[in-house]
């Protein structure tokens, strides 16, 4: 049985958890999956969040977990019924557990993934850094399209963050005022994607500037409370935590009391709309990604030249680069 190289972990603690592990292809593919060789792969909060949960120290649980759900890469063998062929040069996301896509080889079923064809212009590395952070901006405008009125103007906490920049850039393409926040240094950044007006976190009020702008929704990409309450509409993706090693959003309606009641105010008409949500994977949505200019596709450097070198470690063969 053909091997391959892949990264993964089985008890928490990032980054001390990570390990390269050989794994084995499986001897038969279904009939909607494709075996995909990663050109590039990205590593998100989440995936640091998912390997830093206390859980996986329990017995039963530390069995082995791969690393990564954004991919980009040539399909090896591909199902009768996966749409694609031997070839094709992919990228998209993996919505389940399994091996990850932090190795040689990732494992895509076209049935619960998403993957399409990768534009010709894009690098590898592009095509990598893009779907997760993507497809949840366009679900975080999908969640407060229908909130937004007259004045058509949205409010975007954390405008420089992988989501976030993409959250800002899909508003303003809406026709949508948006104002955003972020540090200093990052000002001219989130204007170029799109925002007409940001808040400088470190030196100024944010909940005081957003309240005086009058959005008709808050989408939050940093987590927190602090603007709660000044739209009708508040859409996060984080929750109310503020620490970026620990899980956040959806999965603190478990263990947040208070999220649920905001939740249910909201839902009762007793008070924002409130949801904490996680990314639609449709195809369709990511589809739109294809027509970006190049430019609009951003890289954070240092953290893709950390993952190039825990990659390169043991040299494994068929990953070049990594995006983040």
């Amino acid at each position: 049985m053909a091997k391959f190289k892949a990264w993964t972990y089985t008890t928490p603690g990032y980054p001390q958890c990570l390990s390269q592990t050989t794994l084995s292809l499986p001897e038969i593919l279904s009939t909607t999956e494709l075996l995909v060789q990663v050109e590039a792969a990205a590593v998100n909060p989440v995936d640091i969040q998912l390997m830093n949960v206390p859980l996986w120290s329990l017995p039963y649980l530390n069995y082995v977990k791969g690393v990564g759900c954004d991919f980009a890469g040539t399909v090896l063998k591909a199902g009768e019924e996966s749409s694609f062929s031997v070839g094709d040069e992919v990228f998209g996301l993996i919505m389940a557990p399994g091996i990850g896509t932090v190795g040689e080889i990732a494992i895509v079923d076209t049935k619960s993934c998403v993957v399409l064809k990768k534009p010709q212009d894009w690098s590898w590395v592009q095509a990598a850094a893009l779907p997760l952070v993507w497809l949840t901006a366009w679900t975080c405008i999908a969640s407060v399209e229908s909130y937004i009125g007259e004045t058509k103007t949205v409010a975007i906490l954390g405008g420089s963050s992988a989501t976030g920049m993409y959250t800002v850039f899909l508003a303003k393409e809406r026709g949508w005022k948006v104002i955003s926040t972020c540090s200093g240094r990052n000002i001219d950044f989130v204007k170029s994607m799109g925002a007409s007006e940001v808040v400088d976190y470190t030196q100024e009020s944010v909940p005081d500037r957003i309240r005086a702008a009058k959005p008709d929704a808050i989408i939050d990409c940093v987590g927190g409370t602090e603007c709660l309450g000044i739209a009708k509409r508040y859409v996060t993706i984080v929750g109310d935590k503020t620490s970026r090693n620990t899980m956040g959003g959806s999965a603190l309606y478990l263990t947040s009391p208070r999220m649920v009641l905001r939740w249910l105010y909201g839902k009762t008409g007793y008070g924002e709309v409130y949801d904490c949500i996680m990314l639609e994977g449709k195809k369709e949505y990511l589809e739109e990604a294809t027509k970006l200019p190049q430019d609009m596709i951003v890289i954070d450097t240092s953290s893709a030249a950390f993952l190039t070198a825990l990659l390169s470690a043991s040299n494994p063969s068929g990953i070049h680069k990594c995006g983040l």
